[in-house]
């Protein structure tokens, strides 16, 4: 846990040090997710769990075109069952192509930590790819949409299950 926040003091430390164009902001998030398990369970219904995210960025520009946009959000995941409901503190780390005035995809990984119940047959830990694209409505407020893929089972081994995070997220927010 120290050396995932000494880490993550580190890079922003980093990315500040070297930007001259760098924005800030507030994001909030309606996330659509669900656990893909291998193979199907049995016993439940795998129900998607509606959910919310929000949090705080950064935005430094590369050049004219490109930027890194690391983050730090509180995320609602899992599944709907109770057992399997995971929330998370994400840091996704977005590297951004603008299209344009108005438009930008992206793409990056995602570490989570997981914020409850440390001893719940869960990983504490989880990575995932994240890709999305934004829609600047003003010069200072923004829509998104982000689709993370896990890339690691969420389940400690002692369970035998396999399972990852797939999440949806509609998002809006403000730069200044």
């Amino acid at each position: 846990m120290k050396k995932t926040v000494l880490l993550l003091a580190f890079l922003l430390c980093t990315i500040y040090g070297f930007s001259q164009n760098a924005l800030y902001g507030v994001r909030a998030g309606y996330n659509i997710s669900n656990l893909d398990f291998d193979p199907d369970p049995t016993g439940f219904a795998n129900k998607h769990r509606n959910g919310f995210a929000i949090g705080f960025f950064g935005e430094y520009s590369l050049s004219n075109s490109l930027a890194i946009a690391p983050e730090i959000q509180f995320s609602a995941e899992g599944a709907n069952d109770e057992g399997i409901k995971i929330d998370y503190l994400q840091m996704p780390i977005v590297f951004k192509y603008k299209i344009g005035d108005r438009f930008a995809i992206g793409v990056g990984p995602q570490a989570s930590l997981k914020t409850h119940d440390y001893e719940d047959g869960l990983k504490n830990f989880a990575f995932s790819g994240i890709g999305g694209i934004e829609y600047m409505l003003s010069d200072e407020f923004f829509l998104d949409f982000r689709y993370s893929y896990g890339l690691t089972n969420i389940f400690d081994d002692e369970t035998e299950l396999d399972a990852i995070n797939t999440n949806m997220q509609i998002g809006f927010g403000l730069k200044f």
